[in-house]
């Protein structure tokens, strides 16, 4: 595959480079995440929901997290921030749709209160989903650019 670019909204800006773990339907943290958010500090973040067969089971620390957007609960948020507290959290977060209020809350305040930032761009678009292959090298742009490949 050649190099595809994207571009979308920084929500948490910043340089990073590492590789796609995609969900093509819609991903919730608190669902995801409910093993580390109630059975504390691990080294890995195993996917807990069930519902999402691209990602249950699979390591989701240190990823690169393509989805079209979250879904979920109010503890959504939280579950960001208790991840990032932990050390287990994304690189980063892009979404091809706009980001929730909810992830939105979490996302900043692990980035502003506990200075644990996760990488977020938002709005990058369907193209890009399907573009994005689990696996895939992604050097992202604190201006929002997205290389995939």
């Amino acid at each position: 595959m050649a190099n595809q670019t994207f571009q979308g909204r920084p929500v948490v800006a910043g340089d990073i480079d590492g590789k796609a773990l995609v969900s093509k339907q819609p991903f919730n943290p608190t669902s995801s995440y409910i093993e580390n958010i109630w059975g504390g500090a691990t080294d890995k973040a195993p996917c807990t929901d069930q519902d999402n067969k691209e990602l249950f089971k699979k390591d989701l620390n240190g990823v690169i997290l393509c989805t079209p957007q979250c879904i979920g609960s109010s503890m959504g948020g939280g579950a960001f921030m208790a991840v990032a507290g932990l050390g287990v959290a994304p690189k980063a977060m892009l979404y091809a749709h706009h980001i929730d209020a909810v992830s939105a809350s979490g996302i900043v305040m692990a980035n502003v209160w506990q200075e644990k930032p996760i990488i977020t761009i938002d709005q990058l678009g369907d193209e890009f989903l399907k573009a994005v292959k689990t696996g895939d090298p992604i050097v992202v742009k604190k201006d929002g650019t997205v290389e995939v490949g």
